[in-house]
């Protein structure tokens, strides 16, 4: 019998699960890869840090782009580094339960007169050693699905980045455009006042003149704000500090794509990478294995045996062996297994409902993205030139003293208006093409709200 045991545990052990060399990560990186086209890096000792910072010193040497942007976010976010602990954990546990229980060691002296009896056991739980496999499967299933939750996390950080990025970028184009109407507006003013001092122009026209003035200085104002703001939301997300937060970010934009990307060819993309549909079906799949065994085990789920020796100075040696087994007197198993049985029912059904959300958030990220790439079309194509030919047009007619220098003056400000609006419409474009890429990646995409023109106060000329 002792022999027997030890050899069972012998074939066990060597079947155990061991630890792997990169911990699971190889499995997020190439996820990562496949989708943004960049591999996180995890960080775990001060060799791989010092590596991580002359990377960062040499990307951040050049203006930053968003590419850039997400590969170093993907090796230095700390949140994101903490997100890979988790893998290890999952694994730790994979690992456990592909190993048997520890076997119990009993001790025991007897003595009656002048007798003493030793008595030694050793004890397997022979159950657990039953359901090993079916357990070993459920917990390496409960890795992959980690796996899928880290590298879910890797795909929402850098979309998060990018859109930070474009964010950034577009709030600093806006500042430098309002700067640009802030200037014609105060000129405007200044030749106003001086024309109402020599009574060339009466106050009320030069108070609106000053009136618009005042209103686009505060515009100004809270576009600077909202551009430190989004220049900081674009640093936590990057994790950086000190003078690495001295970055620089391009002047402009990235230019409107040649062709909009097609929808049904999306959607089956979509359909067949989502990480939240995967990772939903391997969480069924999962269950169905927890199931299997639940209902194998819930009549009996502890049946433990051992190995006795007892020695005596008044008797011979006694073996045997001993079997412990729980009886189902009051707990025959039944709620266990409707318990198991209600939560497969409830993740089927569940798959069902992320694969038709799945669905559905694809396409209205598709029609954002399609709207936000006609609308930026429009402004390139139809209004930027409209208003760059109607200030060429003002100009000469203004050479030719067929116009007055307030009209000069309004068509300036409206072609600058223009080009924030093409700016702010580029940008969104820009926002709704990340989102569309998380979209066909996995759930939390959000939605997305086109921006409206920036209309610029009444100028005084319309007013005469």
């Amino acid at each position: 019998m002792k022999r027997g045991l030890l050899l069972v545990a012998a074939s066990l052990l060597s079947g155990c699960a061991s630890f792997s060399p990169d911990g699971g990560f190889e499995r997020v990186q190439a996820l990562a890869q496949e989708r943004v086209g960049v591999q996180p890096r995890r960080v775990a000792y001060e060799a791989e840090a010092d590596s991580v910072a002359a990377e960062l010193t040499r990307l951040l040497a050049a203006p930053l782009t968003a590419d850039t942007a997400v590969r170093i976010a993907l090796m230095n976010n700390r949140g994101l580094q903490a997100r890979f602990a988790e893998l290890g954990i999952a694994e730790a546990e994979f690992v456990q339960a592909s190993r048997p229980r520890n076997p119990g060691f009993t001790y025991g002296r007897f003595s009656q007169g002048d007798e003493r009896e030793f008595e030694r056991g050793l004890l397997f739980d022979l159950m657990w050693l039953i359901t090993l496999p079916a357990r070993s499967e459920i917990e390496q299933r409960r890795f992959a699905q980690t796996q899928l939750e880290v590298a879910g996390e890797v795909l929402r950080l850098a979309q998060a980045t990018r859109q930070a990025w474009f964010s950034a970028v577009a709030a600093q184009q806006t500042v430098l455009h309002l700067e640009e109407i802030v200037a014609a507006a105060r000129a405007a003013a200044e030749l106003a006042t001086r024309m109402a001092e020599v009574g060339n122009f009466s106050r009320l026209r030069q108070q609106r003149e000053q009136l618009l003035y005042a209103e686009l200085a505060a515009e100004l104002a809270r576009a600077r704000l909202t551009a430190v703001r989004s220049r900081e939301t674009l640093t936590r997300l990057l994790g950086l500090m000190g003078t690495q937060r001295d970055y620089v970010l391009p002047e402009r934009l990235p230019e409107l794509p040649a062709a909009p990307r097609d929808e049904p060819e999306i959607v089956r993309l979509a359909m067949e990478s989502r990480l939240d549909v995967r990772l939903a079906r391997e969480a069924l799949a999962g269950l169905a294995r927890n199931l299997g065994l639940t209902r194998s085990t819930g009549l009996i789920n502890v049946l433990e045996v051992g190995w006795l020796n007892s020695t005596s100075n008044a008797a011979p040696v006694k073996r045997g062996y001993e079997i412990e087994l729980r009886l189902p007197i009051f707990d025959w198993g039944a709620a266990r297994v409707a318990r198991a049985e209600a939560l497969y029912t409830q993740a089927m059904h569940r798959v069902a409902e992320i694969a038709i959300e799945a669905q559905s958030e694809v396409v209205e990220a598709y029609m954002a993205y399609r709207a936000a790439y006609d609308l930026a079309r429009h402004y390139r194509d139809e209004i930027l030139p409209l208003t760059e030919r109607i200030a060429e047009e003002g100009l000469l007619r203004y050479n030719g003293m067929l116009v007055s220098v307030w009209d000069l003056l309004a068509d300036a400000r409206q072609r600058i208006q223009g080009e924030l609006a093409a700016t702010l419409a580029l940008r969104d474009f820009w926002l709704a093409e990340t989102q569309l890429q998380m979209a066909m990646n996995g759930k939390g995409a959000g939605g997305l709200v086109l921006s409206g023109g920036t209309p610029v106060a009444e100028p005084a000329s319309k007013a005469h």
